[in-house]
């Protein structure tokens, strides 16, 4: 039945703990990790460093994957996001090349 629908299950893993395989993400096939990112929480994105994805999208356990990475029936995913330090450094280049755009 999924595979007739084009739907796949993506399973949620916070960090420390077993995956949640209780109540997956139901998305359409060729989903991606930035869809799950958007389906938690719309911050999530600007917060998002990488993923770690388990199952047959990836290459080998727990492989470092990006946003655009297309995950597979039953994946485990577990987002790692920026600390508060690190969103800060963001701002700060962010802040830096517009006032370089500027002064051209």
């Amino acid at each position: 039945m999924w595979e007739y629908l084009d739907l796949v299950r993506v399973y949620t893993k916070k960090k420390g703990n077993p995956p949640d395989f209780e109540n997956p993400f139901i998305m359409r096939g060729g989903g991606t990790v930035e869809q799950v990112c958007l389906r938690i929480h719309k911050d999530m994105l600007n917060k998002f460093r990488y993923a770690l994805v388990w199952g047959t999208s990836a290459k080998h356990a727990s492989q470092c994957v990006g946003k655009e990475h297309v995950l597979d029936d039953e994946d485990v995913i577990q987002i790692v996001v920026k600390t508060g330090n690190q969103l800060e450094s963001d701002r700060y280049k962010l802040e830096k090349e517009m006032k370089s755009v500027v002064k051209k």
